[in-house]
């Protein structure tokens, strides 16, 4: 089996927001062999500290063991993140030959092993696992706890797997997945929220999709040169929440000046 190039477009089928870090198409310790089944973990990571604080680890390894140690990632917002499309470290030894590095996926879901699971990310674990199941051909029976093939693991904390697996089951009984998204659906849900005083490149982003809506008075920024300045300017500023503010106000959206994903399709008219 070669690079798994497909693990991005499989996470998409779950619905649920993708961030495909930068990398992963060419990580891996060589290709993966095959796939034959599918090993969920948890980070051990922090207790806070925002999504996905795990990610420099499970992507790049630590000081006894090198990175990439999963396949992908499952933030507490039910991000997925995809880390890598060839071999990972994330189970040896197995006691089962289904589940070994060189036969199956690992998903290292943000916990620190004691927290309670956020139901958006049992959703995404459980939706991405069906998925990957019904890419590779796999029963729900070839999804299996760190601990079930891994003496000496306890992860993940507190996960009834039978009844995760009775859901992934269940998940593959239904309907194959939608069509894959359009690209403005992608980038919508690629895209951060932003709040305000947030000082970053898209801010630049959200400037330019309000004034190509045409919500914004001329003198809102003068002329050519101020316009310029304007779009160019990082800083979602008083002025700018007004304007957002406005904008979510004409499109029936809360005017809570929190730029997410209703707000940028609306901007972006997905």
């Amino acid at each position: 089996m070669p690079w798994l190039f497909e693990l991005a477009t499989i996470a998409r089928r779950t619905g649920h927001p993708v961030t495909e870090v930068t990398g992963w198409r060419t990580r891996g310790h060589g290709p993966q062999p095959e796939v034959q089944g599918i090993v969920c973990h948890h980070t051990a990571g922090p207790a806070g500290g925002g999504d996905y604080p795990s990610l420099t680890v499970v992507r790049s390894g630590r000081a006894d063991l090198a990175g990439p140690l999963s396949h992908f990632g499952i933030g507490r917002s039910g991000r997925i993140y995809v880390i890598a499309a060839g071999r990972c470290w994330h189970n040896a030894p197995s006691t089962s030959a289904f589940h070994d590095n060189s036969s199956s996926i690992g998903i290292e879901a943000e916990n620190n092993g004691r927290q309670p699971w956020p139901a958006a990310q049992l959703d995404a674990y459980r939706k991405l696992c069906a998925e990957l199941c019904r890419e590779f051909g796999l029963p729900a029976s070839r999804v299996k706890a760190h601990r079930e093939v891994n003496t000496g693991k306890p992860d993940p904390h507190s996960i009834n797997m039978n009844a995760f697996r009775t859901a992934v089951a269940a998940l593959l009984k239904g309907q194959p997945a939608a069509a894959a998204a359009s690209w403005t659906e992608e980038l919508v849900n690629d895209l951060p929220l932003l709040r305000p005083n947030a000082d970053n490149f898209d801010v630049k982003t959200l400037r330019g999709c309000l004034f190509a809506r045409g919500g914004l008075k001329p003198d809102r920024y003068g002329d050519a040169a101020g316009l310029k300045a304007w779009l160019e300017h990082t800083k979602y500023d008083p002025e700018l929440v007004k304007d957002v503010k406005a904008f979510q106000r004409g499109q029936k959206l809360d005017d809570d000046a929190l730029v997410g994903p209703k707000t940028w399709a609306a901007l972006l008219r997905v």
